[in-house]
């Protein structure tokens, strides 16, 4: 008998504590002790302190659910297997068993506990790494030689090494693989030439459900024409739809040191993760996470509303994306986070109204997103008493987003049909471009999310031009910013001395404000010249005269530090893992700049970002040398007042 989504989380909860573990509760979906990051995105994360040594109340063996929510998936929300919020299971071995034990644990819980069916597992292991003298993980393959052999298979180890490659020779005959360190190395930053200094990582073990073990496709695909879509052969990482991860073992062993290498941790560690729908997916025999649990229940309601299937492919695409924001946007209320356009909020408000424009292509009646709420509350109710206890406040800020969003709705569609019945009649129909104005206008007239306009713009097979845009948008804000005023890129009058000097001070300054006033801070406006600076930030309080002479004297004593301005260029992605400052909600471009001030000794080479003070995106123009700034004289806050609502304007020069 197929086991319930409940009744697994629950089986594993209680297997792991048999075996020595304790339950712990999960963390908040919005991190409580970690500035870096907006949310709550793997299980580990609310655990790297103890992974670095520091010692759990707890003990050495630890197990939990954990809520997660990844922004960065929202857009891949529609296939069989991407949400935005899942729970993740967990365990963890501080400093306490290693390999051998921990894929012992979770082979039993799989083939015994969930009763997955062993032909239908394949596993991966990491090859090594000469650069850094990691050799190839011969201990995992030898314990899953043995743990398959126990149920009566053969499994044998084939090399793959890369991803493209995998494509090329396809399985061989194998049930353990050997990737490479993009595939079979874990750290938060990726492969190890990608990490920071003090970045833990290690080699990971994942394994791998086969949803159809005797494939008659050639190269062994999900479908007969998937070759040209994915490569010639398949292989354990394709996404062609055969193959689930259901969990990962990762044994964080390895820490990195400024100086680029790898060394090991004082303790060898297990950072365990297995996504909880993906194992119920597996135990139902159906690679849909959206017909499992509580997704499946919400799939159901909607097919009651809309009156439509979902097994329509025509709007199985809709179903998945109600289904998912909806319950992401739930458990995001419940933690407290309700629908604005910063921070945590900006992406309550954007699952809503992306919940409300799907619906409506199922054809929902209006106003009936608390039903699928109530949905959600039930399901969940059981492991999450919080959400019935936070139940009337989470359906109040769901009606409320989904009212106000269709009053923005109404006015936008009707506002992109006369665009588009005048820019794309007959005579026009071979120009598919939506003009950067017309978009312009919609997002800052109409108050229509820029999202929603490319998606729109999409379905009538139309392109929008996002360089252009972000250009209209700057002059937009240069223009609110400082009215009449001449603009240099990023708010400066000019690029002379003064104000180049003024431009540093700044960056310091959104720091101080940061250490003082909390990481919520984050800049809303810039406008420099030569004699003053003006920094818009997020705050929604007052400053006391103490805050303000921290600040002060914060900024003063890293202009003293003599502190270097490094400027370096690098893809968009590590940037953000570096969370270096950026304009919120701002599209950039695959390759950005970066300012970093400090650390004091400049002759470390890259990775000089660990000690920095601050990191921002940028264009310059800067100092050399915090230093030009103290010969100029003494940073002084001239001006605090409000600028708009949960917005704080400070004026200030050095003189």
């Amino acid at each position: 008998m197929k086991k319930t989504f409940n009744e697994i989380r629950e089986a594993y909860l209680s297997y792991m504590e048999e075996n020595g573990h304790v339950r712990i509760p999960s963390a908040p979906l919005v991190p409580q002790n970690d500035p870096t990051t907006l949310f709550t995105g793997s299980g580990m994360q609310p655990l790297v302190p103890y992974l670095l040594g520091k010692e759990h109340p707890e003990g050495s063996r630890i197990v939990d659910s954990q809520k997660c929510f990844r922004s960065m998936d929202i857009e891949e929300v529609g296939d069989n297997r991407h949400t935005t919020f899942f729970e993740m299971l967990g365990n963890w071995s501080l400093g306490d068993y290693f390999k051998e034990e921990q894929l012992t644990f979770f082979f039993t819980f799989l083939t015994e506990k969930v009763e997955l069916d062993p032909k239908h597992l394949y596993v991966t292991v990491f090859q090594g790494d000469k650069a850094n003298g990691i050799y190839a993980d011969s201990v995992s393959v030898a314990k899953w030689k043995e743990l398959f052999a126990a149920k009566g298979i053969t499994a044998e180890a084939v090399e793959i090494g890369s991803e493209s490659n995998g494509y090329e020779v396809g399985m061989q005959g194998g049930r353990i693989f050997y990737y490479d360190a993009k595939k079979n190395w874990w750290s938060r930053a990726g492969a190890p030439e990608k990490m920071p200094a003090g970045e833990p990582g290690g080699p990971d073990s994942e394994v791998f459900y086969d949803f159809m073990p005797n494939s008659p496709h050639a190269g062994g695909h999900a479908n007969a024409d998937d070759h040209a879509k994915w490569g010639k052969k398949c292989h354990p990482n394709c996404d062609c739809g055969r193959f689930l991860e259901i969990g990962n073992s990762v044994f964080m062993q390895y820490m990195k040191q400024p100086d680029g290498s790898l060394t090991p941790l004082p303790k060898q560690n297990v950072d365990f993760g297995g996504g909880l729908e993906r194992i119920a997916a597996a135990a139902n025999g159906d690679a849909d996470v959206f017909t499992v649990g509580p997704l499946s229940s919400l799939v159901k309601e909607l097919e009651r509303l809309s009156g439509k299937s979902y097994s329509d492919t025509t709007h199985t695409h809709a179903f998945r994306v109600v289904a998912d924001h909806i319950r992401a946007a739930v458990f995001l209320i419940s933690d407290g986070v309700l629908p604005s356009n910063t921070d945590q909020g900006y992406f309550v408000r954007r699952l809503l109204r992306r919940a409300v424009r799907f619906a409506d292509t199922l054809g929902l009646p209006e106003m009936s997103l608390f039903k699928l709420v109530d949905i959600v509350l039930s399901e969940y109710t059981d492991s999450y008493p919080d959400l019935r206890s936070n139940g009337v406040a989470i359906i109040t800020a769901v009606d409320n987003e989904e009212e106000k969003f269709r009053k923005t709705l109404k006015a936008g569609l009707k506002e992109f049909e006369k665009i588009y019945e005048e820019g794309f009649s007959e005579t026009n129909v071979l120009d598919k471009h939506l003009s950067s104005e017309a978009v312009f206008t919609l997002v800052t007239t109409h108050g229509f999310p820029y999202e929603l306009v490319e998606e729109i713009a999409k379905e009538r097979g139309l392109i929008v031009d996002g360089s252009a845009f972000e250009r209209a948008m700057e002059k937009h804000r240069a223009g609110s910013r400082a009215g009449s005023e001449q603009k240099f890129k990023g708010g400066l009058a000019d690029a002379g001395e003064a104000t180049t000097r003024l431009h540093t001070a700044h960056h310091l300054l959104l720091r101080a404000l940061q250490m003082v006033l909390g990481e919520h801070v984050h800049q809303r406006g810039s406008n420099i010249t030569g004699e003053r600076l003006r920094i818009d930030f997020s705050h929604g309080e007052k400053m006391t005269d103490e805050q303000k002479k921290r600040v002060e004297e914060i900024v003063n004593e890293k202009m003293k530090e003599n502190l270097p301005v490094i400027t370096s260029t690098m893809a968009l992605e590590d940037a953000e893992k570096l969370h270096a400052e950026h304009e919120f909600g701002a599209k950039y471009p695959a390759q950005v700049t970066v300012y970093s001030i400090g650390p004091v000794d400049a002759s470390l080479q890259s990775p000089h970002f660990d000690n920095a003070f601050s990191i921002e995106f940028c264009g310059g123009p800067h100092v050399q040398n915090t230093s030009e700034l103290a010969s100029a004289g003494t940073f002084k806050i001239l001006k605090e007042e409000a600028s708009s609502a949960g917005v704080r304007r400070i004026k200030a020069t050095i003189a």
